[in-house]
């Protein structure tokens, strides 16, 4: 593969982030902005073995993966090992048993070395979870260890073609005949889609609206289940993603996770966490353009002088910093208040979300800016956080919906 000039500058400015402060010398991670400030020992621990990886495992690949659209399994399953399959998820059934906080570290310090994989990673861990929370001990045992280690992966079917951020109008049906629902509809946008094994589907079993709504498990290979064409897309070309077709299929009325008419709350209480994590996966690709920026500035010369002496870039690059360390405390504020099980969690989840992937979109774009021409070349590892963080401001829940939530959150309180 061509030499990427974008990789190995990304690679050794992770690195620093992996040594102690007294060690960090001026071209060190500044303090301001250090990911491990107000951490436990235990979770500087994770954040060290999570930024460690992303910087041997996943920088030096993001571009190949992106140009070349591989879904890098062995890699993914390399993270699993680490514990990073099933982060959230209960210890006995192969699960690490972390916090929501713990897990918007890890997602974090990921996504600095490749955010496309580390968001779709983050889907999985949310399937997982909802399998691990809503099913039953047969179901908990029979799905969750082989994706806790990601021997399988899953992915999450909410979506359909008319039917995004109003979700509760699904029309996927669900049948009920005997032991057996038979399954009928389609879902679009499915990351991971005809490369996964395990889907965690939204579907009709009763009357209109969310109490109608129900989930059910597939696994790859049932009956009347196919795939749309790979569809390509700006960003996040590491992970595939396809339409999921439903035609005929038979699913047991055991992989039914929760009772019939619970689908539409499991699927909410799923993106609560859900959009923490693709904001932490923002946050990652954020601080890492941010040490680009910086490297860039400090040896660019223009008008016979590094681009660290004008104070106009200066200033940005504090207001990139600035809304860096916001964005993060309001992501990890909401995780806490999700972990706690907080009755603002919700819209406290819905704020973060909103801020920080715009936020993080803006620190990336100006990084961008900052690197001139060649911030727009694909030899540059700043253009591709810019593609792969773009639709996080519109996956989990549009940013708009955010709003909605919030706003509706304060005129009902």
């Amino acid at each position: 593969a061509m030499a990427w000039r974008g990789a190995p500058c990304l690679a050794a400015r992770l690195r620093l982030l992996l040594r102690s402060p007294a060690a960090k010398g001026r071209r060190g991670i500044a303090s301001c902005i250090d990911p491990s400030t107000g951490l436990t020992e235990e979770q500087k621990e994770f954040q060290k073995v999570a930024l460690d990886f992303a910087a041997k495992e996943m920088a030096p690949y993001m571009a190949e993966w992106d140009e070349k659209e591989i879904f890098p399994v062995e890699t993914m399953r390399k993270a699993a090992q680490l514990g990073f399959g099933g982060i959230y998820v209960k210890p006995d059934v192969g699960g690490s048993g972390l916090s929501r906080l713990d897990t918007s570290i890890i997602f974090e310090a990921l996504s600095t070395g490749c955010t496309s994989t580390t968001a779709y990673m983050s889907i999985h861990n949310m399937c997982v979870w909802m399998i691990d929370t809503f099913g039953n001990e047969e179901q908990r045992r029979r799905f969750c260890p082989s994706l806790c280690s990601m021997e399988k992966f899953a992915s999450y079917c909410l979506t359909e073609p008319g039917s995004g951020s109003d979700a509760a109008s699904l029309l996927t049906s669900a049948q009920r005949k005997g032991d057996t629902y038979i399954l009928n509809g389609s879902k679009a946008f499915i990351s991971g889609g005809g490369d996964t094994d395990v889907y965690v589907v939204m579907c009709r079993t009763g009357g209109p609206g969310p109490k109608g709504i129900s989930c059910l498990v597939l696994e790859k290979g049932t009956q009347g289940l196919s795939f749309g064409k790979k569809e390509k897309k700006v960003g996040w070309n590491s992970q595939p993603t396809r339409a999921v077709i439903f035609e005929d299929c038979v699913v047991p009325v055991g992989n039914r996770l929760g009772a019939e008419g619970q689908g539409f709350s499991i699927a909410m209480k799923g993106l609560n966490g859900g959009r923490i994590n693709i904001a932490s996966c923002s946050l990652g690709a954020a601080h890492a353009s941010v040490l680009l920026a910086q490297e860039h500035l400090t040896v660019r010369k223009q008008f016979g002088e590094p681009l660290a002496n004008n104070q106009y870039l200066q200033f940005r690059l504090a207001e990139m910093a600035t809304r860096l360390v916001a964005a993060r405390l309001m992501v990890r504020h909401a995780a806490r208040a999700l972990q706690e099980g907080r009755e603002d969690a919700a819209v406290l989840c819905s704020m973060a979300k909103l801020f920080a992937t715009d936020e993080c979109f803006a620190i990336c774009n100006q990084a961008l800016q900052m690197h001139g021409g060649y911030g727009y070349l694909k030899d540059y590892a700043v253009q591709q956080f810019v593609r792969d963080i773009r639709v996080h401001q519109i996956l989990e829940g549009t940013n708009e919906v955010m709003r909605m939530i919030v706003a509706r959150n304060l005129l009902q309180g």
